[in-house]
């Protein structure tokens, strides 16, 4: 027992010189494993007279102790060493320039559906989100489209394959399950619109087979066809800047809404040239009515106690209208030099009080 002291110092020496948390383990190994130093004598307290084997015993306790304690409290800080060097070898610098532009752009769709939230989001209207695979109760049964109607076709639609059951999914040809989803979820009062992608088989200079819609659905118990028709004129007004902007109603059809409308705005088409605003000519833009009890009813409403309104528009075509796109397939070419053209300045966010475009 008289050589404790001499060992304890050896220890203590031999845990702080551990460079690395490898030689720290062979330290702890080469003393309190179980061919360790420590280990090794305390075998040898069987041959003490049982007064001196409790002492001893506290003694070895109390070394193993102190030497498990230096060691933990070593192995902490060279764990702490070792983050701090592999922090700063996988250091990056976040203050270069991004590459191959120095500054980016807000690209037109996500622009104008930011300037569409702003202004219906004025109007009181919440902004809702859906699947883009749905299933067919939502994207045509519940939208009173039966199993007949041209837009369950396979040249109209795209379908996945068949399920178990012979049913099929489909990539939604409209935002307009995500209001079926919404009213089936939610108790009346209801105002939302649903910006998001829709799918169908179409593809042109003026049509793509992925493109973005907005739809609009307001369900409460007073709300009218004035209501509708204000709600539209006041958006169009707002969204092309002009305060006198001509809006008119045409008689129109769609399943889901009755009675039905389609929205024209004034133009302008002298030498060729489209121009929003006053003129002889018009322009549709968008399709709206009073929603179809039908509809109501299939998503869990009471079309006697419920009634509301319904409108939907493309947002590629109001984008293309309002900033003088000609061709909707150059939305999709990542063409840098068509974003740094109509492109907006990140962080510019669109308000009614600021404006919607700058």
């Amino acid at each position: 027992m008289t050589d404790l002291e001499p060992l304890r110092d050896r220890l203590m020496q031999a845990v702080a010189d551990a460079g690395d948390l490898d030689q720290l383990e062979a330290v702890r190994l080469a003393a309190l494993g179980r061919k360790g130093e420590i280990t090794e004598r305390m075998k040898t307290l069987g041959g003490l007279a049982p007064d001196e084997r409790r002492t001893a015993g506290q003694q070895f306790n109390a070394l193993k102790d102190e030497v498990a304690a230096v060691l933990e409290t070593r192995r902490e800080v060279l764990q702490a060493e070792a983050l701090g060097r592999r922090l700063a070898a996988d250091r990056i610098d976040v203050t270069l320039s991004p590459r191959p532009e120095s500054e980016g752009r807000i690209h037109p769709i996500s622009q104008t559906i930011d300037e569409l939230t702003a202004i219906f989001a004025d109007m009181g209207f919440s902004v809702a989100e859906g699947p883009h695979i749905e299933e067919d109760f939502y994207n045509f049964t519940a939208l009173n489209i039966p199993p007949e109607h041209p837009a369950r076709q396979e040249h109209d639609t795209f379908y996945l394959p068949p399920r178990e059951d012979g049913t099929r999914l489909v990539l939604r040809t409209h935002t307009s399950p995500v209001q079926i989803r919404t009213m089936m979820r939610d108790k009346p009062p209801i105002r939302i619109i649903v910006p998001g992608r829709t799918f169908r088989c179409d593809d042109d200079a003026t049509h793509s087979p992925m493109f973005h819609q907005v739809e609009g659905l307001v369900v409460d118990r007073a709300s009218h066809m004035g209501h509708l028709k204000g709600c539209l004129i006041e958006f169009c007004r707002a969204f092309f800047d002009i305060d006198d902007l001509p809006v008119r109603f045409r008689p129109s059809y769609f399943p889901f809404t009755e009675p039905s409308a389609e929205v024209d705005i004034g133009c302008s088409r002298e030498g060729g040239q489209l121009k929003i605003g006053h003129g002889a000519d018009w322009l549709e833009i968008l399709g709206c009515g009073m929603i179809h009890p039908k509809v109501l009813a299939n998503a869990g409403v009471d079309p006697t106690e419920y009634q509301g309104f319904a409108f939907g528009m493309g947002i590629e075509r109001i984008a293309m209208l309002k900033y003088g796109i000609p061709d909707l397939r150059t939305f999709y070419e990542s063409d840098l030099r068509w974003l740094r053209h109509y492109g907006f300045v990140p962080l510019d966010v669109p308000t009614l009080s600021a404006g919607l475009s700058r």
